[in-house]
C-alpha cells in the first residue's frame, strides 16, 4: 500500500521540521512549502491526499492560498494558525477549509484531525448513494463522479459545496437545520459555528447562476434550514 501524501505549507522552518519529523514517524510521505506561491505550485505538479496550511505566510496568506487550490481541487485541507477567533474559523471554513486547528496544539489531537479528514474524504469518494446521475431541470449531478453540470457546462465546487449540493438533491423537498447538515459534512466533533453552511451554499448558489441556471435550487426555509426545490415541485 503506498504511503498517504502530506504537504505542510508554513514559513516557520521549525514548525515544518517538527511536522515533518512526526508525520514521518507516522508513516506518512510529507513534501513542504515554505511560501504560499511554492505551495501552489507544487499542488499542480502532485496528487496530495492532505494539506497542512498555515494561515499568516508572508507571500500570499492560507486563506487566499485556499480559495485558490479550491477553485480545481478537493484535497482535504487543514488550517493551522495562532489566531483563535470564530471569525477567523468562519472566514477559513468559508473559503474552503475542512477543518482549522489553532497553535500551539497537541500533536496527537493533530494526527486525529488528519485521519478524520482523510476518513470523511474517502467515505465522500467512495460511499455515494446508488443513484449513478441525478437529472434536474438545468442541473445534472454525478455522485460518484463528483462532478455538477448546468446545461451540460462543467461546474467547479469545492468538497464541501459538492457534498452540500448533493445531501440536499438525494432527500429532495426535505428541510435540512444548519445542524444536520453540519453533522452530516463535518462530523459530530465539529465545534464550530453553523454559519459556516451559509457560506458554502451562498458560494454554491454564485457559481450554479453564473453557469447559466434560470432558478436557484437551493431554497432558504427560515428559521430552520435549506432544502432542494426545483420547478414543478409541490411548495
Amino acid at each position: 500500500m503506498s504511503k498517504l501524501q502530506v504537504l505542510i505549507v508554513d514559513d516557520e522552518w521549525n514548525m515544518r521540521n517538527l511536522l515533518r519529523i512526526y508525520l514521518m514517524k507516522e508513516g506518512f510521505m510529507v513534501k513542504e512549502a515554505a511560501t504560499g506561491r511554492e505551495a501552489l505550485s507544487m499542488i499542480k505538479k502532485n496528487a496530495f491526499d492532505i494539506i497542512l496550511l498555515d494561515v499568516m505566510m508572508p507571500d500570499m496568506d492560507g486563506w487566499q492560498v485556499c480559495k485558490v487550490v479550491r477553485e480545481t481541487d478537493s484535497v482535504p485541507i487543514l488550517m493551522l494558525t495562532a489566531r483563535s477567533e470564530t471569525k477567523d474559523k468562519v472566514h477559513g471554513l468559508g473559503m474552503g477549509a475542512d477543518d482549522y486547528l489553532t497553535k500551539p496544539f497537541d500533536t496527537e489531537e493533530l494526527l486525529a484531525r488528519i485521519y478524520s479528514l482523510l476518513r470523511r474524504s474517502t467515505i465522500n469518494q467512495i460511499s455515494e448513494p446508488q443513484v449513478w446521475v441525478m437529472e434536474f431541470p438545468q442541473l445534472t449531478i454525478l455522485p460518484d463522479a463528483r462532478e455538477v453540470r448546468v446545461q451540460e457546462v462543467g461546474v467547479e465546487l469545492t468538497q464541501k459545496e459538492f457534498d452540500l449540493l448533493a445531501a440536499l438533491a438525494q432527500s429532495r423537498q426535505r428541510v435540512f437545520s444548519r445542524e444536520e447538515l453540519v453533522e452530516r459534512l463535518w462530523g459530530y466533533d465539529y465545534e464550530g459555528e453553523t454559519r459556516v453552511v451559509d457560506t458554502h451554499i451562498k458560494n454554491m448558489r454564485e457559481k450554479l447562476q453564473k453557469a447559466g441556471m434560470s432558478y436557484n435550487p437551493i431554497q432558504t426555509v427560515w428559521g430552520v434550514g435549506y432544502k432542494f426545490h426545483v420547478p414543478g415541485d409541490k411548495e
